[in-house]
């Protein structure tokens, strides 16, 4: 490592972006373990029952449609699997949060490379849903990945 990595890493100060990105990472983060544990403590029998009122509400076909299927498939099982995607997902962005605040390399990769997978996802929103909110996302997406690649470029000069 070069004495520039060094002080680079060193000087929190010179990453005030690293740091938005930080707290935005931790915050979802504590959403989705947040999410991960109501799941796990509701159970199957509330969401169950939402489905069917929503089912109920829209006048939608009980035994068809994507809402249908949803109420056929939640389970015991589903709901603790479907927990503990969210629980991975919540500590995946807890520690890219911790690897963003403390400047460390890998955490630029990892948070510019889950950024820019989002990217074409926002593009097709924007055409499929145009206005100012799809723009809004897909503005702060590629600022996101245009911030930690920079980031990435400066620690290899």
């Amino acid at each position: 490592m070069t004495e520039a990595q060094t002080h680079y890493d060193a000087n929190p100060k010179a990453h005030p972006g690293l740091h938005v990105i930080a707290a935005v990472e931790a915050v979802k983060g504590a959403l989705a373990l947040s999410a991960a544990s109501g799941l796990e403590l509701l159970g199957p029998a509330p969401l169950q029952r939402w489905i069917g009122e929503l089912i109920k509400r829209f006048h939608l076909d009980p035994e068809h449609g994507s809402l249908a299927w949803l109420a056929h498939t939640i389970s015991p099982h589903s709901v603790h699997l479907a927990a503990a995607v969210v629980l991975a997902y919540g500590l995946l962005h807890l520690i890219e949060a911790w690897g963003l605040w403390k400047a460390k390399a890998w955490a630029s990769w990892l948070g510019c490379l889950g950024a820019a997978l989002y990217l074409p996802f926002d593009v097709y929103a924007m055409f499929r849903h145009p206005g100012w909110l799809a723009t809004a996302v897909l503005i702060i997406n590629l600022i996101v990945v245009w911030v930690l690649a920079r980031d990435i470029l400066k620690r290899r000069q």
